[in-house]
């Protein structure tokens, strides 16, 4: 689809790293947008960053959503459509992640994080979803991970639910196809974003564990969130349906086509490697 002038675009997790920076991003491009967060104050410093920038103050709203409650996010579609008449681009971006072995994670640790990943994603679409049918043009983007392409150990709740969010997304492509709806996932790598920083750590975790995550995490990212906004920017502009950001994206993906069941014998002694 174009992004312009008449375009209304709606990002949650947009009170830092990618989502911040589509919201620039975009903004630059002329949208409109409805921005969405659970972090209040993350999310106005993202509208402050926006206003030193632009001085139309008409075409940004903002949004304080819990994207785990059905409820908030049915209120945000009625929001989104007082403030700007309509909506015809959708991106779930809102994420978090948690460290710890499936042992180590409590029922509720994995339940938290689900409720936040993966239905987070189902309640964007299924509510923004007759709002976008009665565009001419629209497109829904859900952001998955490398991590919905491989299964490291460690990562299992996390991993489940980016495997969840690509599988929905595929389906929802094939459902939407002939449709006036475009539908891309996205496949991030190693972000500098502060998702690893801010992650919870397990009820049975030591929290040395998620400390070593941060570190090899902060050693192994060599992609900035404006270069991952601006990917997935041009991948919605071309249309593409499923987009991997940076080289190790790709890399990631290739190994794994090759070897889908032992790539992680290539891919553990590398990494390893690599965060010494």
């Amino acid at each position: 689809m174009k992004i312009d002038e008449s375009t209304v675009a709606v990002i949650t997790g947009a009170a830092s790293g990618i989502g911040r920076a589509l919201a620039l991003c975009l903004i630059d491009e002329g949208a409109s947008i409805a921005i969405a967060d659970i972090n209040q104050t993350g999310l106005s410093e993202t509208a402050q960053m926006i206003s030193a920038r632009h001085h139309e103050p008409n075409k940004v709203s903002i949004h304080v959503v819990d994207v785990s409650n059905q409820e908030s996010l049915a209120n945000f579609v009625t929001e989104v459509v007082a403030a700007h008449g309509s909506a015809n681009l959708l991106i779930n971006n809102a994420g978090v992640a948690l460290a710890g072995t499936i042992e180590e994670l409590s029922i509720e640790d994995i339940e938290w994080l689900m409720a936040i990943n993966f239905w987070g994603v189902v309640y964007g679409v299924k509510h923004f979803l007759p709002l976008l049918r009665r565009q001419n043009s629209a497109h829904i983007v859900n952001i998955s991970s490398v991590f919905g392409l491989i299964a490291p150990p460690g990562h299992s709740a996390y991993v489940a639910s980016k495997f969840a969010v690509r599988g929905f997304t595929e389906t929802l492509k094939h459902e939407l196809s002939g449709s006036t709806i475009r539908v891309s996932v996205v496949h991030p790598g190693g972000v500098k974003t502060n998702i690893v920083r801010d992650a919870r750590c397990g009820a049975g975790a030591n929290i040395s564990t998620l400390a070593e995550e941060i570190r090899r995490f902060e050693k192994a990212t060599p992609t900035t969130p404006s270069q991952a906004a601006e990917r997935i920017v041009r991948g919605i502009l071309h249309n593409e349906e499923r987009i991997l950001i940076g080289y190790d994206a790709r890399i990631i993906d290739l190994i794994q086509r090759w070897l889908p069941v032992r790539y992680w014998r290539l891919f553990e002694p590398l990494l390893m490697k690599m965060t010494q």
